[in-house]
């Protein structure tokens, strides 16, 4: 029986971090096994707030490559795609955008809260253009689903719209471009070092993957814990504290015990991060192993990009051949 195809990717802008790990990439590994597993490099997108810097782009598509690779993903299951070398996703991100208004995309609570945190006030095209663009991204290869937090629903339905906008038009109301469906993940999001709702690379509040054994101590050492506990025998409140939902999302053997010592007053806060920098650092050694590979063979790497790439491109250029027909584009 034919495997379901799902795709999901990161925007080049650096290292992934812990955040991607509990929302994407660990489930990322464990569906590789039931779907035919499609990862894009999202390079274009990550212009939408990097286009002042291209010259971190090249390095920062290699690492988020390695990055998927260390943390588990087969490049014998997985199919590895770089936006850019994708024509039919720039095709249909302008097709698309004759079917979306801008009030729409204006009103999208996903673009309003990143312009927010990156402190635009006059959005570009692009930028406010990203939700078109990502459901160019999801459905010129004929994706079932696609894995996405909560945090993406508004991005994830603009798409499905699109979609189903464009069959109602060009198709009779026929599936010509395939409508996704979400897989919403179900993974509380991980908040930042520095207590803050969401880990983020723009934010510096992260642990990398990459980050070394030394990194990850000091990062989690200098993590916010409960404000109002000043001394050991003050007894705490996991529920406000950074540093027990990282325990909750890596430590599960033992989250239990420290949620009962720290509302007894009975371990420190810096008793309970060295803990969960162990644990952390237990998880990541292997992955650092992985990394250590991957970055000695870039070739390799660069390779599995491009064939990846080119099958994407395969695909694509066979669904576009049929939606510019169904438009009477084709002459």
């Amino acid at each position: 029986m034919e495997k379901k195809r799902i795709i999901t990717g990161d925007r080049t802008t650096g290292q992934l971090h812990l955040g991607h790990l509990v929302g994407s990439l660990q489930n990322r590994v464990r569906l590789q096994r039931e779907y035919e597993t499609f990862i894009l490099l999202a390079d274009v997108q990550a212009l939408t707030t990097h286009y002042q810097n291209p010259g971190q782009m090249k390095e920062s598509i290699y690492q988020v490559a390695i990055g998927n690779l260390a943390a588990g993903l087969d490049p014998e299951k997985v199919t590895l795609i770089q936006q850019s070398r994708v024509p039919s996703i720039a095709e249909l991100t302008v097709l698309y955008s004759m079917l979306v208004s801008v009030n729409v995309l204006r009103h999208n609570p996903t673009v309003k809260t990143e312009a927010k945190q990156c402190g635009y006030g006059d959005l570009t095209y692009g930028f406010l253009g990203y939700p078109v663009s990502q459901a160019a991204d999801i459905t010129f290869c004929s994706a079932d689903l696609v894995p996405v937090g909560d945090d993406q629903l508004p991005h994830m339905e603009i798409a499905r719209k699109l979609a189903r906008r464009f069959n109602e038009l060009y198709a009779n109301g026929d599936e010509l471009i395939r409508v996704p469906r979400a897989l919403l993940s179900e993974t509380p999001r991980l908040p930042g070092l520095d207590g803050s709702c969401k880990m983020g690379k723009s934010l510096g509040n992260a642990v990398y993957l990459s980050d070394d054994a030394d990194a990850v101590n000091r990062k989690i050492h200098s993590a916010v814990t409960d404000t109002n506990r000043i001394a050991v025998r003050d007894k705490g409140n996991p529920d406000v504290c950074t540093v027990y939902a990282y325990h909750r999302a890596f430590n599960a053997g033992e989250r239990a015990d420290i949620c009962e010592m720290c509302c007894g007053a009975q371990i420190g806060c810096v008793a309970c991060k060295t803990r969960l920098a162990e644990k952390l650092n237990t998880l990541l050694d292997p992955m650092r192993e992985r990394r250590a590979y991957y970055e000695r063979r870039r070739d390799e790497v660069r390779g599995f990009i491009l064939e990846g790439s080119e099958k994407a491109t395969r695909i694509g250029n066979e669904i576009m051949a049929r939606a510019r027909a169904a438009m009477r584009l084709e002459i």
